[in-house]
């Protein structure tokens, strides 16, 4: 059985991480094939948004595989711990627009696949949770440094030291999700939304997405230059020229993608 299954239709991929039996929970073969996947999500012209859920309806993913990843000796959490450096979490610039679908429990590393998401909703039945400092460690796959850019400081330290889960209308509150629905409505809920971006210029979305991204980095007059960069870069695509002129004739833009 694949514990990660990778499909692309009508230009949105499926990510979906499929040890149900463990909670969705990521072994480092896991973690390496959603490496591989992330990577050629990035550059398969094809895919232009993507969705990450997890398999079943107990769990997004409930982090790392413990068992597997980690035990008494020090050398395999070390080896674990480099690992991936290409991944979602670590790093990889995607430029494409990626929607989290939570269903249940999302916590660790399963959160921290979340973070690394533009748009997030969840399931009523989700919690998220950052419990790695009750083991004596840290999230190590971005989540000191995306929560506390996500949900307000103090909340973001809290959920840090305490480990403490939350469930997904506190989540909505907080600001860390951005829709809550029915298990049942969860994937069509993102199938809309990802319909949604296409109806928009691809090389748009992902130019929006590199200035704001990149943009929170810098100070305002250099993100200010990026993004005009970005603008000019933009104006001389085709997708531009086509998207003034179905305008211009009231009809619907043929997108290409360059």
């Amino acid at each position: 059985m694949d514990s990660v299954i990778y499909e692309i239709e009508d230009r949105i991929a499926y990510v979906t991480i499929n040890r149900p039996e463990a909670y969705n929970a990521c072994d480092q073969a896991t973690y390496d094939r959603l490496g591989e996947v992330w990577e050629d999500f990035a550059h398969n012209d094809e895919a232009w948004v993507a969705i990450l859920t997890g398999a079943g309806d107990k769990a997004f993913c409930a982090g790392s595989d413990i068992k597997q990843n980690f035990n008494s000796a020090p050398e395999p959490a070390s080896n674990f711990a480099a690992a991936g450096r290409g991944d979602l979490m670590r790093g990889l610039e995607i430029w494409k627009p990626v929607i989290a679908a939570v269903n249940g429990h999302c916590n660790g590393g399963g959160l921290e696949q979340a973070l690394s998401c533009d748009i997030r909703i969840a399931s009523s039945n989700a919690q998220f949770g950052l419990g790695e400092v009750l083991l004596v460690l840290l999230p190590g796959g971005g989540g000191t440094q995306r929560l506390p850019r996500t949900i307000p400081l103090g909340h973001a330290l809290w959920m840090l030291y305490s480990g403490e889960r939350i469930d997904a209308d506190e989540a909505y509150r907080l600001g860390l999700v951005n829709k809550v629905v029915p298990f049942e409505d969860l994937l069509p809920t993102a199938k809309a939304m990802a319909e949604t971006l296409l109806k928009a210029g691809p090389l748009a979305v992902r130019a929006i997405k590199q200035a704001a991204v990149q943009g929170m980095s810098m100070p305002l007059e250099d993100g200010l230059r990026l993004e005009q960069h970005l603008f000019h870069l933009l104006a001389s695509t085709e997708d531009s020229s086509e998207g003034t002129r179905a305008f211009a004739e009231k009809r619907e833009p043929q997108w290409k993608g360059r």
